[in-house]
C-alpha cells in the first residue's frame, strides 16, 4: 500500500506538533545535495539580501514557490488559494550567532500569500506550526484555506525556522540509516536491547554533530524568536502578529517575554505548559495520549458493531489494542513493501492518528487490518508523523526536533535514570507510558548544552495574547493553556477553551473557535477571559 495524498494531508497535522519518541534525524547527510540551497530556484533572492550593516533594512525580493525540497517533505510547488491569489517566496538573512550580530549570516526562506484588500491590511500575520521542526513553508499553503478569511486583514505569512527545511536545514542521517533506526525496539525490554537503543541514540547525535556541528549551538527558540523580531522589521510592521500553534506557542510566549512592547494581536492554541521541564512535558503527554485513547475506545464500543475492533467496552477495546502491540513485539508483520510494522512503529502509527478526531476511522481500519496481518495503514501513519515520504526520502522535521529541543532543555538522562522512571509513565499510559519514558533519552549525549530548565515567557506589558486549549488535546493537553495565560502575566494572557477533540482548536472547524479568533484577530476584540466553544 502506498501513503496517498488524502492520509498525508489527514495526519500532516500529527507531523507538525511536539513530536514523540525515538528521536531522528532526515536526509541524507553530508554535502548539498541537488536540492541545497545553491540550486534553489530562489538562491539568487540571497544575494539581494543585505550580508552586511543593520539587516532590518534588507529588501526581500518574492518569487514563485519551488515545489518543497525533500528537507521540507517534497511534493509540488502550491496551488494558488481560491480566487487566484497565488503563494510567494523569499529569503532572509538572519545573524547565525546574535551575540556576533556583524558576522556570519544565514538564510531563512519565507512564504506568503497577500491580504485580499490592501486598503484594509494591518500587516503580516507569522505562523508558526510547531515541531519543533515543522516547515512552515511546505505547512501554510497546505493549510491555507483554513485561514483565508483572515487575509481580510493579512498577509499570511509562514517561514523554515532556522535549521529546518531549507532555511540552514539540520542534517544528520541518512535516508537508509533512518529506516533502521525507526525499526528499532523504542520499549526495551532486556539489557541488549537498552543497549541497542542508547547506542543509537549516541551514533545519531554524533552524525548530527558531524553534518551540521556549525548549526547546532544556535538553533534555539531564543534564536528562532529574535529571527522573528527581525522578520517583523524587514516586512515592515511596527508590531509582530502572529499565529502560534503547539511549540509555536512556546516560541510565541518567549518572543512576548523577549520584546513585550513589540506584540500585537498574538494567538497560541494547542498550548505547551511553560512550566514544565523535558520529563514533566513528556508525562504530561502520556497522560494526554491515553486520555485521546480512552475517548477513543468509548466511541468505538459506543457504536457497538459498527466498529471494527472488538469489545463491548472501552476496556475490552484497548485490550485488543494492547494485544496487537504485545503480539507486534514478538513477531513483526508485513507493513509497506519490505519493511515490517514492528511494536514501536505501531505504537507512532497509533499516536499519529489521535491527534485529530478525522483521522479515528483510520486508526480502527489500520488496527483491523494489523489484526488480519496487513501492517500497511498503520505503517503509512507511522511514516506520516515520522517525515517518511513515498520514496523513502526523510524531511528533515524530526533532525530539526532534536537539534531544537535539545539546544533548549538542560535535561539529559542515563539509561539507569531512564528506567528509574518507567514506572511513573507506565501509571499515565497504559499503552503509551513505556513509549513516552523512553524518550527521556533524546539528548543524551547531545553535543550541545542545554540552556533552560523550563522558558521564560513572563511578558509584563504586552498586549493581550489569546491562548486556545482543547480540552481533549492529546500533544499539548488543557492544563498548558491556563499555566502559559499565568506565566504570561495577569492583564496579557487571555484563556479561551474548545470543549473537543484533537490537537488543536481553530483547525477543528468549530464555527464558534473561529469566529471568536477571527474577531480577536480581524477587529481586536479580546474575548472575555473564560469564553467556552463547544
Amino acid at each position: 500500500m502506498r501513503t496517498s495524498p488524502a492520509l498525508r494531508a489527514a495526519v500532516l497535522a500529527a507531523a507538525v506538533t511536539v513530536l514523540l519518541p525515538v528521536t531522528a534525524c532526515s536526509e541524507s547527510g553530508g554535502k548539498e545535495g541537488p536540492d541545497g540551497p545553491q540550486s534553489s530556484p530562489l538562491a539568487a533572492d540571497a544575494a539581494e539580501a543585505s550580508t552586511s550593516g543593520d539587516l532590518a533594512s534588507q529588501k526581500l525580493t518574492w518569487r514563485p514557490c519551488p515545489a518543497p525540497s525533500p528537507a521540507q517533505g517534497s511534493g509540488k510547488a502550491p496551488s494558488p488559494l481560491p480566487g487566484g491569489t497565488p503563494w510567494e517566496c523569499s529569503f532572509m538573512r538572519a545573524p547565525l550567532d546574535y551575540a556576533n550580530p556583524g558576522g556570519e549570516t544565514i538564510r531563512l526562506e519565507l512564504i506568503r500569500a497577500r491580504a485580499k484588500n490592501p486598503d484594509k491590511r494591518i500587516g503580516s500575520l507569522i505562523f508558526n506550526f510547531g515541531g519543533p521542526g515543522a516547515s512552515g513553508v511546505a505547512t501554510l499553503p497546505a493549510f491555507g484555506t483554513d485561514y483565508d478569511k483572515l487575509r481580510a486583514g493579512y498577509d499570511l505569512v509562514s517561514f523554515d525556522p532556522r535549521g529546518v527545511g531549507r532555511s540552514d536545514g539540520v542534517k544528520c542521517e541518512t535516508d537508509k540509516q533512518l529506516d533502521a533506526r525507526f525499526e528499532i525496539d523504542g520499549t526495551p525490554d532486556t539489557p541488549a536491547e537498552v543497549n541497542t537503543l542508547v547506542n543509537s541514540t549516541k551514533t545519531f547525535a554524533a552524525a548530527c554533530e558531524k553534518n551540521s556541528g556549525r548549526q547546532l549551538p544556535h538553533v534555539g527558540t531564543t534564536d528562532a524568536a529574535r529571527d522573528m523580531d527581525l522578520m517583523r522589521q524587514v516586512l515592515g510592521d511596527k508590531k509582530l502578529y502572529y499565529f502560534g500553534i503547539s511549540y509555536g506557542t512556546e516560541l510565541g510566549g518567549v518572543y512576548a517575554h523577549l520584546f513585550p512592547k513589540n506584540v500585537g494581536r498574538s494567538v497560541l492554541d494547542a498550548v505547551v505548559d511553560p512550566t514544565l521541564d523535558s520529563e514533566q512535558a513528556s508525562l504530561g503527554q502520556a497522560r494526554g495520549f491515553q486520555l485521546a485513547l480512552d475517548n477513543f475506545t468509548k466511541d468505538c464500543a459506543d457504536r457497538g458493531e459498527a466498529c471494527k475492533l472488538p469489545g463491548t467496552n472501552s476496556k475490552e477495546v484497548e485490550q485488543g489494542i494492547s494485544g496487537l502491540l504485545d503480539s507486534l513485539e514478538k513477531q513483526p508483520i508485513q507493513g509497506l513493501g519490505s519493511r515490517q510494522l514492528t511494536e514501536t512503529l505501531a505504537t507512532t502509527g497509533i499516536a499519529a492518528a489521535l491527534y485529530s478526531k478525522q483521522t479515528w476511522p483510520l486508526l480502527e481500519q489500520g488496527v483491523d487490518e494489523a489484526d488480519g496481518g496487513n501492517g500497511s495503514l498503520l505503517l503509512a501513519l507511522a511514516d506520516s508523523l515520522n517525515g517518511r515520504a513515498d520514496n523513502g526520502r526523510y524531511d528533515n522535521s524530526t533532525s530539526a526536533n532534536t537539534a531544537i529541543n535539545c539546544a533548549d532543555s538542560k535535561q539529559r538522562f542515563t539509561a539507569d535514570q531512564t528506567e528509574a522512571k518507567l514506572a511513573e509513565f507506565r501509571s499515565a499510559s497504559r499503552v503509551f507510558g513505556n513509549y513516552l519514558g523512553w524518550s527521556l533519552l533524546s539528548c543524551t549525549d547531545w553535543p550541545v548544552p542545554g540552556v533552560w530548565e523550563t522558558p521564560d515567557v513572563s511578558a509584563p506589558g504586552a498586549a493581550p495574547i489569546l491562548v486556545v486549549g482543547n480540552t481533549g488535546d492529546p500533544a499539548t493537553p488543557y492544563e498548558g493553556a491556563r499555566a502559559m495565560a499565568d506565566a504570561l502575566g495577569k492583564g496579557v494572557g487571555v484563556v479561551m477553551t474548545y470543549e473537543g477533540q484533537g490537537h488543536g482548536a481553530y483547525n477543528s472547524g468549530n464555527a464558534c473557535v473561529q469566529k471568536t479568533v477571527s474577531g480577536y484577530l480581524l477587529d481586536g476584540r479580546v474575548p472575555a477571559a473564560g469564553t467556552v466553544c463547544k
